[in-house]
Formats: structure tokens, sequence, C-alpha cells
């Protein structure tokens, strides 16, 4: 009886969020793997590591570029080609300011892929305000790797350029609802830090393994350093190196007073 009132409870919470008037809400749209785009409550647009075309997970409706021609910033954790993904095509087509990882941008920019307008200057540390006053972005440490491999058209071989150091994301939108986009990590002390300082209310956590956290580092890191209200769970099952799952998660974190908000790609959840 009392998991069976939590449950209600919990699914009251969510359709509560997700029933705010339009004007009132932030919106969350997950793109699969650790694809993301955030809609502010003045409308402002954020996409994350925004790889589509390629991404088996992202729905075929999602991947079409009109879709995005309107993003006010995008945002990439790192250099990999599955977080990388389409940013350099649709910042050039759209002109959308860029933010990478410093060394990441300098390759970019050195390879003639993006031009210098459209590159942000920014690193760990201090925020930045690229869309006003009231949205807030602050560039995070991650333990990960950051290579950027190329194809050079003239030669056609594959070269490995400098990708910066990898990087995660804290975002305070307009009426104070934080969030922090992960990027792909391992367990890190300094989760505690960030959590403790930058408090973000929902956090978009790796759980596949492999690369990242598996379900149970992901799980202790929550209990130990992290918890926040909502988790969602990302960067998992998108190839079959990522076995981690959500069941395994929901699984590790018995007894944690987060909330594991489960989606799909293509799903919207408001906060």
């Amino acid at each position: 009886m009392k998991n069976l009132l939590f449950t209600l409870l919990f699914v009251v919470l969510v359709w509560s969020a997700c029933s705010i008037a339009d004007d009132k809400h932030v919106e969350l749209q997950w793109l699969g793997h650790s694809a993301f785009k955030i809609t502010s409550l003045t409308k402002k647009i954020i996409l994350i590591d925004p790889f589509l075309t390629n991404n088996p997970k992202t729905p075929a409706k999602l991947k079409q570029f009109p879709l995005y021609e309107n993003v006010d910033v995008i945002l990439v954790t790192h250099a990999h080609g599955d977080h990388l993904g389409d940013a350099v095509v649709l910042a050039n087509k759209y002109k959308i300011p860029v933010y990478v990882p410093p060394g990441l941008g300098e390759t970019l920019l050195s390879l003639g892929l993006l031009p210098a307008n459209l590159l942000r200057r920014i690193n760990k540390g201090g925020g930045v305000f690229p869309l006003g006053p009231e949205i807030e972005i602050t560039m995070t440490h991650a333990e990960h790797s950051s290579e950027f491999k190329y194809l050079n058209p003239e030669t056609q071989k594959t070269e490995i350029h400098v990708g910066g150091e990898p990087v995660g994301y804290i975002i305070r939108l307009e009426n104070g609802f934080t969030l922090y986009h992960m990027g792909d990590t391992a367990i890190f002390g300094d989760m505690q830090f960030i959590s403790n300082y930058y408090r973000p209310e929902l956090i978009l956590i790796p759980i596949g393994g492999n690369f990242v956290m598996d379900p149970e580092d992901a799980a202790f890191a929550v209990k130990e350093y992290l918890n926040p209200k909502y988790l969602i769970p990302m960067h998992y099952g998108t190839t079959p190196l990522l076995t981690g799952n959500v069941m395994e998660f929901k699984a590790a974190l018995k007894g944690a007073a987060s909330w594991v908000l489960d989606m799909v790609p293509g799903d919207v959840i408001k906060f």
C-alpha cells in the first residue's frame, strides 16, 4: 500500500509539472543518447550534444534540421562524434553560436569547420549569459576523454586532433530552475562540490557503462554526492557496449530520495 501511494503521488506531481501553462514552464526534450533540447520560460532554446543524424535512438521525425533553425545556442560536452554530432552543420546552416571545450574550439577553427564568430570562448569556472541576464551557463568538470576524429577531405585519411577537456554544463534558467548535464563521465569526488555549490534540481546522468558510469556507479554518485530532486538517465542502450539500463539504475538507487523520470527519445517533460 505504501508503494502504491508513493507511485500515485509521483504520477500526480509529474502530471502537475507537465500541466503548467505554456508561458510558465521550462520544457526539456530528450532527443536520444545525450542530446537534449531545452526551451526556457522566455522561449530561448538551448541544444546540448546534438548527435541526431547518425543516432539510432533519435526518432526519424526529430532528425529534420529545420526543427532546429530557431535554436539560440548549442552546447557540446566533448569532441567525440556521438556528442559533437551535427553541431557544426547546424551552427553553420543557421548561424547558431556554439560553446565547446576550448581545445576543441581551436581545432574546429583551425580546420575551417567553424568561423570565429560562431565559436564562443568559455572554460570551466564562472558563468556566462549568452541569452540575457536571467539565464546562466557554467562549464564544469567531467572525467572522460575528448579526441576529435577528422576525415581529411584531401587525403581521405582519418586524423586525430586536440579536442580539449571533456566538460559538463550547469544551466540556471529564468525562474531559478537549475539543471546539470553531466556529459560523459566516470565518478569523481568534486561531483559533491558541484551539487553543493550549484544545487541543481535536475541532473541528466549517464548510466550506460563501458565509457561512462554504469548503473551502480551512477547510483553511488547520486546517493553519496549529488542528491538532486529529479534524475533523467541518458547515454545508455545506443550501442551494444552501453548495456546499463534504467531498471538496474532504479534498483541500485534504492533508498535514495531522488526521482527518476524515465523518458524515451522524443519525450518532453515540463518543469
